[in-house]
């Protein structure tokens, strides 16, 4: 049984290999994704961060339900149009979570984390630029009344059920599926609905630390990244409790492939 198991696997990683164009195989393109990492995670932390800004500065005319559905609905399309260059992460605590998990190579964590705190700064401080600290720049801090205990347990929860849902729809080359990326933003837009007013609901280290950073206030910051990362190995735990081994189509997802149809001739 086991044997067979593992004849299964192989073949399934052969599939996969089969199907990966060759700019994904080169690694001279890995400049592609550091690219997507920075510009995907601008976008997401532009209008994550950007919700509180413009909320401050409207004078309250985006609601806080707008605010937390915003990003969710930027994820999904952020995965839509680049998930295939780079896996779509966004997230330090989503590519340790791949790392962990054996979908994604140690060795290119530190290039994609340092795209995604490069990106997440950029849209801060492009924020500060345009609407100065208004509004906090948008951060994510405990309640009022909340404690930095009870903060961080949300946190680590939020994100134990984010990389849940991002590890359980990693199953092709759209990075999580193509129905991954509806699951994906849902999960951020229902988590925000309902816990935003805990904890900020961030589930990101980037996206929290970027406007402590630029509005000169760390006091926090701790929460949303020991919590998150913390989370993020709850998550893959429960993974390989629900699922087992990990597969190829996984590290598929968690890598990227870029589209072979991307390299067909035009008008075919």
């Amino acid at each position: 049984m086991k044997k067979e198991l593992r004849k299964d696997m192989a073949q399934q990683g052969r599939m996969v290999l089969k199907q990966l164009s060759p700019d994904f195989l080169d690694p001279s393109h890995e400049w592609r994704r550091i690219f997507a990492e920075t510009w995907g995670t601008f976008l997401l932390v532009l209008v994550a961060a950007g919700g509180g800004v413009v909320a401050a500065k409207s004078g309250g005319a985006i609601t806080l339900g707008m605010q937390v559905i915003a990003p969710g609905l930027m994820v999904m399309a952020i995965i839509y149009f680049m998930g295939t260059v780079s896996g779509a992460h966004l997230n330090p605590a989503v590519t340790l979570a791949f790392a962990v998990r054996r979908n994604f190579p140690w060795r290119r964590v530190p290039g994609y984390v340092l795209a995604q705190l490069l990106g997440a700064v950029m849209a801060a401080q492009f924020l500060h630029a345009m609407f100065g600290t208004v509004g906090g720049l948008g951060a994510t801090l405990p309640g009022a009344d909340i404690s930095n205990g009870v903060a961080l347990a949300m946190e680590v929860v939020l994100t134990a059920g984010l990389v849940n849902t991002i590890l359980g729809t990693a199953s092709g080359a759209r990075n999580i599926g193509p129905n991954g990326a509806i699951a994906v933003g849902g999960y951020i837009a229902l988590a925000g609905l309902w816990a935003a007013p805990i904890s900020g609901a961030s589930m990101n280290p980037a996206r929290s630390f970027a406007p402590d950073l630029v509005r000169g206030d760390l006091g926090t910051t701790w929460i949303y990244i020991a919590g998150p990362v913390l989370g993020a190995l709850i998550g893959v735990a429960f993974e390989w409790i629900l699922k087992g081994r990990p597969t190829a189509a996984g590290a598929l997802a968690a890598q990227g492939s870029l589209d072979i149809d991307d390299h067909t001739k035009p008008g075919l």
